[in-house]
């Protein structure tokens, strides 16, 4: 069986981006930068970025690259004969599973999140309720339950499709459409009043409105 290659570098880029970035730095990221420092946050964050980030994606990419395998085969192809470099292979497969399992539980939060804004669940709720509606659903086994498979099943239907026919194709529509719904969010929201510039929830969506007032608690960690 042919092994399927990426159809273009743009498919690539996004798809690579799509696993770097992660859901922290959806969920969790705009909460913690207000936490500790604003801007010296996000400077540290980045040189941190650089610092640990940049060798281990070159890294990843060399081992991609020269070996055309997956993590455990890519490893055993290219260690030395006698070395153990494949053993690195199997943790990296143990970590992807133990990811998955936390990462289909915060995707079924978000897609849950997502009808209950659409549904207007925070219209016209005080800030302190929202906390309630975010307890509820984690007292609902079921409902947790049913939002994870559908995320579940959404990414085995994706995977079934193939690398160019699914995973590239979807992620090129999904972060294209992720990256423009964040400007249309940032070139809609309401002016300050005091500043005369677009209001704080431009970069850290905490202000009035029933948005962010299902944000503020969702950015905060359980």
């Amino acid at each position: 069986m042919k092994r399927e290659s990426f159809r273009s570098r743009l498919g690539f880029l996004l798809v690579s981006a799509g696993c770097a970035i992660g859901i922290g730095n959806v969920w969790k990221f705009p909460y913690v930068t207000g936490e500790y420092g604003g801007g010296v946050f996000v400077l540290f964050y980045l040189l941190f970025l650089v610092i640990m980030g940049v060798p281990v994606l070159t890294m990843e990419l060399a081992v991609g690259r020269a070996s055309r395998k997956s993590a455990v085969l890519g490893y055993r192809t290219l260690e030395p004969t006698g070395s153990k470099w494949h053993v690195h292979g199997w943790f990296c497969l143990i970590g992807c599973y133990l990811l998955m399992m936390y990462y289909t539980t915060v995707s079924g939060w978000m897609l849950g999140y997502f009808f209950k804004f659409a549904g207007g669940a925070f219209e016209g709720i005080a800030l302190e309720a929202v906390d309630g509606v975010f307890s509820a659903m984690r007292a609902d086994p079921m409902e947790m339950t049913v939002w994870m498979a559908v995320m579940v099943a959404a990414g085995f239907l994706v995977c079934s499709l193939g690398l160019q026919g699914g995973l590239e194709r979807v992620t090129k529509w999904m972060m294209l459409a992720c990256w423009a719904s964040s400007w249309c969010w940032r070139c809609t929201a309401s002016p300050s009043p005091a500043r005369g510039r677009a209001s704080d929830s431009t970069s850290c969506p905490t202000s009035a409105g029933p948005w962010s007032r299902g944000w503020a608690r969702w950015s905060r960690p359980p």
